[in-house]
Order: structure tokens, then C-alpha cells, then sequence
């Protein structure tokens, strides 16, 4: 088993450590012609489903896929009425992060035991973790304990991320990618677009409960849609060579021992020491303090170990283990572009859809669901121009190019963002700086989706569909730990010579405090907010230029066609 995973591993990479799946994607003649009877072999092995359990299938996933990544930004615009209730709005940034902790640390974990055990079983796994724990965040009575919830909801939401996708490349053949991988990259942004105003219009007509509640039923369906439609051993369902899969096999020791439990332990703890520590440091704790330190050389330890680890796990021929995070990727130049790319992506993308109806709360005093509604143009934005740029990269323009031209539509973008007056009154500027920043944004979110599987081997299209998105989300919770340090620490500056030091901390610790302060301290302490929020958008304009490097490290003289 080790011995055949190595001669993947040569087939998997063309000259300089770059996949080979580029060169079949974009010559119709190729040196590597044991590369393409594998490809032609494995496409005649898989049947692919058609007629009612296709689309039901699909459909499943399209809910699957709109409802965890809806948990992303729905609580945006509820954090408010939520911490009004709870308390702890210095804190509140947690509800975000820990979802976003549970979520990054599996992706890549639940798309390689999905490669174990099988799509069906993860899938049904995972939506059951996201349910249960939706209606326990539903039934939260404090803020830590909704912390601890939101945690192992972003676990299963992972799974209902990462399995669903690697299902969706193994629904149609390989010339049928491009629509559906667009497919992904819409449903995405359209999550985006509905969250904060479906966190508004809830925080508005009821209770905050409800953004988390919602799920229980909602899953339901797709629950039923899996059980009965995806058939056991997919998708090899129809090759009479492949065993089928039962509770004896999946259990015997042969299979477990397939299971990569080190390195994937050390990319779950790595991760959550890196969050942790961007996410205190500045608030509970300093920069320079013990903890905060401590936990940053953990991190990097760790990712240099795990690193390592995955080294030999793929290389060595003694090691039964199949690793959660191919060798192979990491001695790609495309693959360590990508990765730039998805991290500086996320960062900036998920920080801007979380703190600019922040800003439409505190500073201009609307409600949560007149806050969702102005920043459709930054959310509407991203599915357009999703359309959009893969229709033209679907006609032959290399995907690299987009991408470039969208990361510099996103530096534009939240530079102007970031130039806005220090006003309570709404610029209507604003709003053309959100379309800007939002397209580029939608761009590169379809398009390194779209690029993924022609960047890879086949037998790499789930890890790699699963790494990508893991990247991006963690790029998301480092970026808002960034911009929401980088404000508090401004404010606590600032306020400092307005307030008093019981004032300072209820005005952190609840926006609603605010509106208790004299009118003119409170015009006072709003421009100082206002002054906050323009520094975490110069911020996002900085992280943005990371893709440029990213692409640039990417650029090849044959650029990857899809």
C-alpha cells in the first residue's frame, strides 16, 4: 500500500513539483502517458448518477453547503442583541472565531476520512454534529457556553463543507467541473449575501435563538436526501472490483490504521493555538504577554511538525498511515501560491462581510436588518461577479490573470473603505467602495475554487477541495482576529481620555452602553469607533495584496486552463 501511494506521488507531480493534472488540463498531447490511462481508467470506473437522485443529491448539497456556511456571517448582525442579552461584547468576537476554529481545524480531516470511510457516512456524520449543536448554541445561557457550542458546530459544519464538495467532483466527469465547481463558489457567496440579513430580520421579529434553532429543521431533509440517494460504496457503486464497504471493514484494523491520527492532531491543536492567540492578544491579554507567546511558539512548533510529519508520512514505504496533507502539495509552486492566495482571500473577504454591518450598527445606530441590507453591495457583489469570471474563464482566459486583476480591485476597494470620513452620517460612497471590493472579492472566491482540481491528481480532488476552503476560513478567523485587536486596541487608547474606566469598559463590553452616555460624549466616543473601523478596512487592503504574491508565485509559462 505504501509502495503504490509513492508511485502516485511521481505520477501526481510534473517537473519543478508541479502537478501534472495542469499539463492534461490544458495540451491534448502529454509525455505522461501512464498518467492518462490512470485518468481514463478511473473516469470508466465511476457510474454517475443520473435523472431524480442526481438532483435530489445535488440539492442536498446545495443546503448543506448554504446552511454552515450562512453560520458564518448570520451572526454578524444578531452579536449585538446577543451580547445585550449575555454580556461580554468585548468577547463577542469569539462567537465568531470559535465557529470558525471548529470549522478550519476539519475540513481537510473530514475530506480524508471521507477517503477512509466513505462520503456517505462522513456527510451523515457531520450533519448530525451541526444539528445537535445548533440547537445547544440555540439554548445557550452564556456567552461561554455559546463560545463552547459555536466550537462544535464549526466541527460539523467542516464536515458539511468538505465531503460535499469532494461528492460534487464525483457526480459528472472532468470536462463537467467548471459549472459546478461554479456551482460551489455561488452557493458560497449567496450564504454571505442572506446571512446578515437573515440575522437581522430574526433579531428583529424574535429572539437571537432563532439563528442558531433554524438548522434543526432545515437539516432534516437533507438528511433524508443522503440516506436514500447516495448509494453505498460511492462513488464506486458500480465497479464490481471495489469491495463493498461494511461495518466490519470499515472497522477492521487495516482500515483504521489508513487513518493519519498524529498529523491530523497536530493540525487541529496548531490551529486553535494560532487562533487563540491572535484573538486574546490585545484584549484579555497583551501582545507581549506570557500566554499570548506561549501560544504563538506552540503554533509555529507545531506547523513545523506537522510539516515534517507529513514529509515522511508520504514518503516513507514503512508507513501504512495515508497522510491528511500530501507531501506532494507542499513541493508544488502552484499549490503554495494557491495557499497564499486562499489565506489573504479569506482574511480579507470574511472580516469585511462580519465588520461593515458592525459599523452600520454602532456608528449609524440601524437596526440589524438595515445594517444587512446596506452591505449587499458588498455581498451581492461576490455571486455576480462569480457568474461572471467563470463564464470568461470557461472561454479560454487563463483563471491567473483574473485573479490578479481581482486582487487589486480588492486593495482599491477597502482602501477607499478605510478613506471614509470619521462621520455618524452615512457617505453614499461607501457603497460604490463595497462593489468594488466585493467584486474582486467573488472573483478569486469561484476561480481558486474552479482551479483547484485542475491543479492536482484526481486521487487528490478531496483533500485538495477540503485544503483549499480550510486555508481561506483560517485566513478568515486570523483576519478578523487581526482588525478586531487592531480596533479594540485603538479604542481603549482613545477612549481612554473621554471615558472613565468603569465607562471604558461598559462601552466595550456593550454597544448599548453607548447610547446611555451624554450626547455629546456619545458624538465623541461614535467618531472614535468610526476611527476604528476605517483602520481594520486600510487593514483588509493590506492583507488583499497577499494574493498578489500568492499569484505571482503561481505564474507559470503554461498558465492552468479550465
Amino acid at each position: 500500500m505504501a509502495h503504490d501511494r509513492q508511485e502516485s506521488d511521481k505520477i501526481a507531480l510534473g517537473p519543478l513539483g508541479e502537478p501534472s493534472a495542469i499539463e492534461l488540463a490544458n495540451s491534448a498531447t502529454t509525455t505522461n502517458a501512464s498518467t492518462n490511462a490512470s485518468l481514463d481508467s478511473g473516469a470508466k470506473e465511476i457510474q454517475y448518477l443520473k435523472g431524480l437522485r442526481f438532483h435530489f443529491i445535488v440539492a442536498a448539497i446545495a443546503l448543506s453547503l448554504f446552511l454552515t456556511n450562512l453560520e458564518i456571517p448570520v451572526v454578524t448582525t444578531a452579536l449585538i442583541s446577543i451580547t445585550n442579552d449575555l454580556g461580554g461584547l468585548e468577547r463577542s468576537a469569539w462567537v465568531v472565531s470559535s465557529y470558525l476554529v471548529g470549522y478550519v481545524s476539519f475540513l481537510i480531516i473530514f475530506a480524508k476520512l471521507s477517503d477512509i470511510f466513505g462520503r456517505k457516512l462522513l456527510f451523515l456524520i457531520a450533519l448530525f454534529i451541526f444539528t445537535v449543536f445548533s440547537a445547544a448554541c440555540g439554548a445557550a445561557q452564556t456567552l461561554t457556553q455559546l463560545i463552547v457550542f459555536r466550537a462544535f458546530q464549526g466541527l460539523g459544519g467542516g464536515g458539511c463543507f468538505s465531503v460535499p464538495t469532494a461528492i460534487c467532483l464525483e457526480l459528472v466527469p472532468r470536462e463537467k467541473y467548471a459549472p459546478l465547481t461554479g456551482f460551489i463558489s455561488l452557493v458560497f457567496s449567496s450564504s454571505m449575501i442572506a446571512g446578515p440579513i437573515v440575522g437581522g430580520a430574526i433579531t428583529n421579529g424574535t429572539t437571537w435563538r432563532w439563528v442558531f434553532l433554524l438548522n434543526v429543521p432545515a437539516t432534516v431533509p437533507v438528511m433524508v436526501a443522503v440516506l436514500l440517494c447516495i448509494p453505498k460504496n460511492f462513488p464506486h457503486h458500480g465497479d464490481p472490483n471495489v469491495p463493498r464497504r461494511t461495518l466490519k471493514t470499515l472497522l477492521s484494523k487495516q482500515n483504521i490504521a489508513r487513518v493519519d491520527l498524529l498529523g491530523s492532531a497536530i493540525l487541529l491543536i496548531a490551529t486553535i493555538a494560532l487562533v487563540a492567540a491572535l484573538e486574546e492578544a490585545g484584549l484579555n491579554f497583551g501582545w507581549k504577554s506570557a500566554f499570548v507567546i506561549a501560544l504563538l511558539c506552540v503554533s509555529v512548533v507545531l506547523w513545523i511538525a506537522f510539516v515534517f510529519w507529513e514529509r515522511h508520512v508520504t514518503l516513507s514505504p514503512s508507513v501504512v498511515a495515508e497522510p491528511v496533507f500530501p507531501w506532494r502539495f507542499l513541493t508544488s509552486r502552484v499549490w503554495l501560491g494557491m495557499t497564499i492566495n486562499a489565506l489573504s482571500l479569506g482574511a480579507v473577504w470574511i472580516s469585511g462581510v462580519f465588520q461593515l454591518p458592525q459599523r452600520f450598527q454602532v456608528v449609524h445606530g440601524l437596526s440589524p436588518l438595515a445594517a444587512g441590507v446596506r452591505v449587499m453591495a458588498y455581498t451581492g457583489a461576490a455571486p455576480i461577479s462569480s457568474i461572471i469570471t467563470a463564464i470568461i474563464a470557461k472561454k479560454g482566459v487563463p483563471p491567473i490573470y483574473l485573479v490578479l486583476g481581482a486582487s487589486c480591485l480588492q486593495i482599491v476597494g477597502f482602501a477607499l473603505l478605510g478613506s471614509l470620513p470619521a462621520s455618524t452620517a452615512i457617505s453614499k460612497a461607501q457603497y460604490g467602495y463595497q462593489v468594488i471590493a466585493g467584486f474582486g472579492c467573488g472573483t478569486n472566491i469561484s476561480l481558486l475554487t474552479l482551479m483547484t482540481p485542475f491543479s492536482v491528481s484526481p486521487q487528490d480532488n478531496a483533500v485538495a477541495m477540503g485544503a483549499i476552503t480550510q486555508f481561506r476560513i483560517m485566513g478568515g478567523a486570523i483576519g478578523l482576529s487581526i482588525v478586531n485587536t487592531a480596533m479594540h486596541g485603538l479604542l481603549r487608547s482613545r477612549l481612554s481620555p473621554i471615558l472613565k474606566g468603569a465607562q471604558l469598559d461598559q462601552v466595550l463590553n456593550s454597544a448599548q452602553a453607548i447610547a446611555a452616555l451624554p450626547v455629546a460624549m456619545r458624538k465623541e466616543v461614535l467618531l472614535k469607533y468610526s476611527e476604528g473601523y476605517n483602520l481594520q478596512m486600510m487593514i483588509l487592503a493590506g492583507l488583499a495584496a497577499g494574493q498578489i504574491i500568492g499569484t505571482l508565485v503561481m505564474w507559470q509559462k503554461k498558465q492552468i486552463k479550465v
